[in-house]
């Protein structure tokens, strides 16, 4: 049923044949990890013309990568905390993500700094001064104004406008700043491992490595209960907040990043993002950041967590009033906990370097990325974040190239994921807005879809953009193997439980449509 089937796509199929690749040939590099950094590698790699297989665990994006703020940022935060390295880092690859690699996920978002009454004016004076040093990061990169605009000083009408939570008169003014939104992380990671699989890399998940050497791997099949074992010349660890697991001495402290859920209408219906200042927490903030299908994200924690399960971290109630208290110092009419319709959390893999200071626990800890090159073992690397994935993946297989022999240099910086054209090309795609948001160019084909079966071309449920065409695509192109997967990480249904029981029946019957087809 589904028209033209290529060569990014992912799915039981491209699975097996990539076992049976591996069951009599090495590979040059082989990635440990189907989060955002394992498939930047697995990209970077193949884009050099090596031979490459990527071992995901469980679904891809499950771990850290598939639960973050969905931002692409230049790193306020760390110019705030003096780590000008971090911030410079994240304000070039924020350009490279916007204009070239994935235009078709990504979009500008503006970000209201009210300015409180309540609130010492010295503390908003230097918000507004923070937000031009901000906007000289961007020029300073060559990022166009058109892409990410100037920042403004607001009206406290202007404020009430972007941010009609907030009230007017509480505050005296404030300052919109812009940086860039990505409409689902899970995606961007999906996106990116799509584009490995079109350069020929074998993508299998499903596949909890046990252990890894230098140049070969053994893991669990967890659908057939096989043993298998796998050699290349360079193996590189890129797990993430499991990377100790395979890497001695490192020094890692997972953070839970929680982020809670609300109906825009609740805060509404905001037009940006606002900010407002964690109290007592220098340089450290809380986001309300609407997201596609009138929902609003209110986040988030940074709370040291070694207790939680990296794929499934739980929501205490203490992040819940953190999160509540902080955000209400600034709107009119305060959310209540009866406001949050879901929650989500994820685990930062955070490194200990020796640029680290403060008191504030794990939000303290660095975001640089570490990258470990010892001889006799995997390279490993670990830590950074989802805006400067592409750099660290850069740095890992720079470090296998010079392993194997390969001299031909990265060349990724202007490589368009599957789906990704100019602004101006995905405005003329004949599909509706938020399917080419997170579709990109092959927004036409999800429409085709759907013309082929009612089945697929109406949503989920009453009031959803998700249709059944976005579930067959999911398993036909995309990897899910479970309903679990497409709620989780292929819709976000999951992320609201009401939605994601109203969608769930109807979700079931198109899953296994498109399995059969598949098969």
């Amino acid at each position: 049923m589904m028209p033209g089937a290529n060569r990014s796509w992912i799915n039981n199929a491209s699975r097996t044949r990539a076992l049976e690749h591996l069951a009599s040939n090495h590979v040059e590099v082989l990635v440990v990890g189907g989060g955002i950094t394992g498939a930047g590698i697995a990209l970077d790699a193949a884009r050099r013309g090596m031979s490459v297989a990527l071992i995901e665990s469980h679904d891809f994006a499950s771990g850290t990568s598939g639960y973050s703020s969905k931002l692409i940022h230049g790193g306020l935060r760390y110019l705030a905390k003096g780590d000008f390295p971090v911030a410079w880092e994240s304000a070039v690859e924020r350009r490279w993500l916007m204009e070239s690699i994935a235009p078709h996920l990504i979009r500008p978002l503006g970000f209201v700094i009210p300015d409180a009454k309540i609130a010492p004016r010295l503390e908003g004076a230097l918000a507004g001064f923070g937000t031009l040093i901000y906007d000289g990061l961007r020029r300073a990169t060559g990022l166009s104004s058109r892409i990410l605009p100037r920042p403004q000083l607001l009206s406290p009408a202007a404020v009430h406008a972007l941010a009609p939570g907030v009230a007017a008169k509480s505050v005296r003014r404030g300052w919109l700043y812009w940086d860039g939104q990505v409409v689902d992380d899970a995606r961007l990671v999906l996106g990116v491992l799509r584009t490995a699989a079109s350069l020929g890399a074998h993508v299998i998940r499903d596949l909890r490595v046990t252990e890894m050497t230098e140049t070969s791997m053994r893991g669990l099949d967890t659908r057939t209960g096989e043993t298998l074992d796998f050699k290349a010349r360079v193996v590189i660890n890129a797990t993430g907040i499991w990377a100790h697991d395979f890497a001695n001495n490192l020094s890692m402290t997972p953070s839970r990043g929680t982020h809670l859920v609300v109906r825009s209408a609740a805060v509404g219906n905001p037009h940006a993002a606002h900010t407002v200042a964690a109290p007592g927490h220098f340089g450290r903030y809380v986001f309300v950041l609407p997201q596609p299908g009138g929902r609003t994200y209110i986040g988030l924690t940074d709370e040291e967590d070694r207790t939680a399960d990296g794929h499934h971290p739980s929501v205490p109630e203490t992040d819940i009033t953190f999160l509540l208290e902080t955000v209400n110092r600034t709107l009119s009419v305060p959310l209540s906990p009866e406001d949050v319709v879901g929650s989500f959390a994820g685990l930062r893999p955070l490194v200990h370097t020796n640029h680290q200071n403060g008191n504030d626990g794990s939000a303290d800890i660095s975001r640089r990325h570490l990258l470990r090159d010892n001889p006799g073992e995997p390279i490993t690397v670990a830590g950074g974040k989802l805006t400067t994935y592409r750099k660290m993946a850069e740095e890992a297989v720079d470090a296998a190239a010079k392993r194997i022999g390969n001299t031909t240099p990265c060349s990724t910086k202007h490589l368009p994921l599957v789906g990704a054209a100019s602004r101006a090309a995905l405005g003329r795609i004949n599909a509706p807005k938020p399917l080419v948001e997170a579709y990109g160019t092959e927004a036409a084909a999800l429409v085709q879809l759907g013309n082929t079966n009612p089945l697929l071309q109406e949503p989920l449920f009453a009031g959803s953009e998700i249709t059944g065409a976005h579930i067959y695509f999911g398993v036909l192109a995309e990897g899910a193997n479970s309903v679990e997967d497409l709620l989780q990480r292929r819709t976000r249904l999951a992320f609201v439980p009401e939605d994601a029981h109203k969608a769930h029946s109807r979700m079931s019957e198109i899953f296994e449509l498109a399995k059969a087809d598949e098969a």
